[in-house]
């Protein structure tokens, strides 16, 4: 594992599967993102924190918890398979309730923001039904 971080952000590059990842952290909440090759490699520990999140917030968003004190706390996994990206989350237990699949398919499919996680979800809601 490669890693670069940042007082608010942290990046890594998993060598083993062939990917790249980063977490952005704000006041209790973060997000995870899957981030591309050339993101990763304008992350730089001497940028202002506001540049590397703007930077890491054009990747895929992964995984979100949300704790901003506007209601309980809760949690949005995008794509299951976030610990591939972000290994150092793979144990992390969020508190608050997690959105269910049903849910967060209804949310990517209606949320431009999320139209990076289509395709995916698409593919994970028809694996799900396979299984019923």
């Amino acid at each position: 594992m490669q890693f670069k971080k940042g007082t608010s952000w942290k990046a890594a590059y998993n060598e083993e599967k062939g990917v790249y990842g980063a977490e952005v952290v704000f006041q209790g909440s973060w997000e995870l993102y899957e981030i591309s090759a050339a993101v990763y490699s304008q992350l730089t520990k001497s940028m202002k924190d506001s540049q590397a999140e703007e930077l890491i917030q054009t990747g895929r968003r992964l995984y979100s918890h949300v704790n901003d004190r506007c209601g309980p706390p809760y949690t949005v996994v995008l794509d299951d398979d976030y610990a591939d990206y972000c290994p150092w989350m793979a144990d992390s237990k969020p508190s608050g309730k997690t959105w269910d699949a049903g849910l967060t398919d209804a949310a990517v499919e209606l949320f431009e923001s999320e139209k990076q996680n289509r395709e995916q979800r698409r593919k994970k809601r028809e694996q799900r039904e396979k299984r019923k």
